[in-house]
């Protein structure tokens, strides 16, 4: 019986059907920035202190100066306290400035913000003194919804299909970030980041299998990596729309609406032919294929057409599949800790953008144009050093550079901030080489379980990093510390992993990389007489001959 490779080299390994696809799973991608990361320039600190309108019932003649003098300590470098007040007494105006006040006590009627700036979550619902840490823990909310997500969709996706997740996904990413710019409680607020979360995290699982299921084996990780330099365009196009759109309302709309654009992805997007036949669902595969080939002006040869046949072995996976064998068992440890490792130092370095010293838009806009030369540099150093040596090295490097911002002194801000750029660089190419390895790691039956067990380690690490900066307040040094620290023992475990390069997908958990290697060279053995085929036989059995 032909290996379903064979139909894909039939129907044109990367053609306009492909192309296509790649593009529409792509363009959504645009959006994941502002929901990831958006809240950073929602959350500006700009200059507050206690509201102590209480004295205006003494002396409603007092200027706003005599009044902040009156009611406001100040600090060691002579400015008024901000989480701070004079306690209120039941003087007259003349005993108050006769004798001063001297009990202090925490802000007890809310705080005062400049008047022109406009509306922010941290003005609007108070995210400063006792409440700044609210700030953190809401994106640990959000990062909470990309686990449950992962949780979700991942097996579900395996169970009902790639199509109706990345439908729902969508839907629910629109609905809900349109609605936050709505809601009128911060607690509200989070509820709602948690549900964008979840659909972000299932648009990933899913862009990703469709973008490696439609494609053959040499072209796989370009279709992956040109939808992760959307994510890099969207990064960049952050950094403007923010800039340009200061009321964290109105930049929820610009930020989420565009959504609804996609609402005809309901007849454009195919289902995988490859998790069609993996379910016995051969008409409807064969149809797909069909489709796939008329596009790419290609023929698929009745007979070979006839030969695909379900698998009366394959049944569905589920987690447990990951773990009864030695070899998935080790490639999902170690992938797993890949993927905590590259999300806790991105987001590290992704949510301190206004930490480092420089201007919060230029630095965002430092980092979001470094994505997308090390997504697309990733397309290259995968084909040229393989799968583990570019996953452990960018690990290793990213590390590294977190270790050596920590010796910075703190008035050094470019230093910092062109180290924490190359970390960014590094850590980003890392990820998109996870999305890459894992997908071709993970057999059919169990990949989106597998790829969603992956992203929820990712996602703990997403939790955990908002947190780790909490530990500013100790020492400047601890956080970077441990987003260095981590990737660099990571990076060293990930020589353990088994090379994919121009392997074969798994359809089932039994066959190991070597194995698909080897039935991958016997498929270039009886020739390829496809253009493509012929385009990259010669340069893939050198590359599988050599392992």
């Amino acid at each position: 019986m032909a290996e379903f490779g064979d139909f894909i080299s039939a129907v044109g390994k990367f053609g306009v059907y492909q192309k296509l696809l790649v593009l529409f799973l792509s363009l959504p991608l645009l959006i994941n920035p502002f929901q990831m990361i958006g809240q950073v320039f929602m959350v500006v600190d700009v200059p507050h202190h206690c509201n102590t309108s209480w004295i205006r019932a003494v002396g409603p003649n007092l200027t706003e100066e005599e009044q902040l003098n009156l009611t406001l300590p100040r600090d060691a470098e002579g400015s008024f306290e901000q989480c701070s007040m004079y306690s209120p007494v039941d003087w007259d105006l003349d005993s108050i400035m006769a004798y001063g006040l001297n009990a202090t006590e925490k802000c007890s009627s809310g705080w005062v913000y400049p008047s022109a700036e406009p509306p922010s979550l941290l003005t609007e619902f108070d995210l400063v003194c006792d409440r700044k840490d609210l700030n953190d823990i809401s994106q640990s909310v959000f990062m909470a919804g990309l686990l449950l997500g992962a949780v979700i969709f991942g097996p579900l996706s395996d169970r009902i299909g790639r199509r109706p997740i990345f439908l729902i996904s969508l839907l629910l990413q629109g609905l809900f970030g349109v609605g936050i710019a709505f809601v009128p409680h911060f607690y509200v607020y989070m509820a709602f980041r948690c549900v964008v979360g979840a659909s972000v995290s299932g648009l990933l699982i899913t862009d990703l299998a469709l973008a490696t299921e439609w494609v053959g084996v040499s072209s796989r990780p370009k279709a992956v990596l040109i939808s992760h330099c959307f994510v890099a365009i969207g990064q960049i196009i952050l950094a403007g729309l923010s800039y340009g759109i200061r009321n964290w309302r109105l930049l929820e709309i610009a930020g989420s609406a565009p959504i609804f654009a996609f609402f005809f992805y309901i007849w454009v997007i195919p289902e995988s032919a490859r998790w069609l036949v993996t379910k016995g669902r051969i008409e409807e595969a064969k149809k797909a294929l069909q489709k796939a080939a008329s596009v790419n002006k290609r023929t698929i040869p009745p007979e070979l057409l006839e030969q695909l046949k379900p698998e009366t072995q394959t049944k569905s996976g589920s987690t447990l599949d990951l773990f009864r064998k030695k070899h998935l068992r080790n490639v999902t440890l170690i992938m797993s800790c890949a993927w905590f490792a590259d999300s806790l130092v991105y987001y590290g370095l992704s949510l301190n953008v206004t930490g480092f010293g420089l201007d919060v838009y230029l630095t965002q806009l430092a980092f979001g144009a470094v994505e997308l030369p090390a997504r697309l540099s990733c397309i290259f150093l995968l084909q040229w050093f393989g799968r583990k040596k570019s996953q452990a090295v960018l690990l290793l490097l990213s590390g590294l550079m977190c270790l050596v911002v920590t010796s910075i002194p703190e008035d050094q801000p470019v230093a910092t901030t062109v180290l924490a750029t190359i970390g960014k660089f590094t850590a980003t190419a890392s990820f998109s080489t996870s999305y890459v390895y894992a997908a071709e790691l993970f057999p059919t039956i169990v990949r989106q379980t597998g790829v969603g067990l992956c992203s929820m380690s990712a996602r703990v690490a997403g939790i955990v990093a908002p947190l780790i900066r909490l530990l500013s307040e100790y020492h400047r040094a601890i956080p970077m510390a441990i987003f260095g620290s981590v990737p660099v023992v990571v990076g060293l475990l990930c020589f353990l992993l088994p090379e994919t390069r121009g392997a074969d997908l798994a359809d089932d958990t039994g066959a190991t990389a070597p194995e698909l290697r080897s039935r991958t060279l016997e498929v270039l053995s009886k020739g390829d007489t496809t253009k493509d085929g012929a385009d990259s036989e010669k340069g893939m059995r050198s590359c599988l001959e050599s392992k």
